[in-house]
């Protein structure tokens, strides 16, 4: 095929992807979207952020801030408590956590950004995404950092949680520092209710979930 073949046949496909308002060209438009997104945009995102994990869809209401905190039960050492006494026995007064960031939480649905962050340059307070032993990573807040062996942990807890997550894939009273993906450092209320939507309405049904 000479170039003059070439040439038409690329003009022929650019013409069928951006002029035509067929049923194919939208599927490729569709195919080509998320090829960019997956291989180019995302990839890119990833390397600038510092992170492979850029972006997080927020899927439970673990984060959400309670209106007020006297009203919201947590487990503390001595049994059921305030969601303030809990963070308390952290040693975290209601003033510092004003302070910390997304102090005000957010909420299933929202996009939360991401960007990678050195372990010893993650405070208390700061919001981390985990590796939670599932393919869908966890996002909370930490309230406490401790060194073993010369190694970083993390404890970490959902605002709107009772208590911290353990189970036999995570432990949040001990999340390594090889298993944090990043901070998050801001967000897009509700644009994750796409991936939810998707994951309700045609993932769970196809897998039987």
């Amino acid at each position: 095929m000479g170039w003059k073949e070439v040439k038409k046949a690329l003009k022929k496909a650019w013409r069928f992807i951006w002029h035509s308002n067929s049923l194919a060209s939208w599927i490729v438009n569709i195919i080509l979207a998320f090829l960019l997104i997956k291989f180019v945009f995302y990839p890119g995102i990833s390397l600038l952020v510092g992170t492979s994990v850029p972006v997080v869809a927020v899927i439970s209401n673990s984060m959400e801030q309670p209106s007020n905190w006297e009203d919201s039960q947590a487990i503390c050492s001595n049994g059921r408590c305030t969601q303030e006494e809990w963070y308390l026995e952290k040693g975290i007064t209601p003033n510092e956590f004003a302070d910390f960031p997304f102090s005000k939480g957010f909420n299933k649905g929202d996009i939360m950004l991401v960007r990678g962050k050195k372990p010893e340059e993650i405070n208390i307070g700061d919001v981390i995404v985990f590796e939670s032993g599932k393919s869908i990573p966890i996002i909370h807040r930490v309230v406490n950092i401790f060194e073993e062996d010369e190694e970083r942990f993390f404890e970490t807890k959902g605002d709107n949680n009772a208590g911290q997550i353990k189970n036999q894939f995570i432990d949040e009273n001990r999340i390594p520092a090889d298993d944090v993906f990043g901070v998050a450092y801001g967000k897009i209320p509700y644009l994750g209710y796409v991936k939810i939507l998707f994951t309700d309405y045609v993932v769970a049904p196809i897998t039987g979930n």
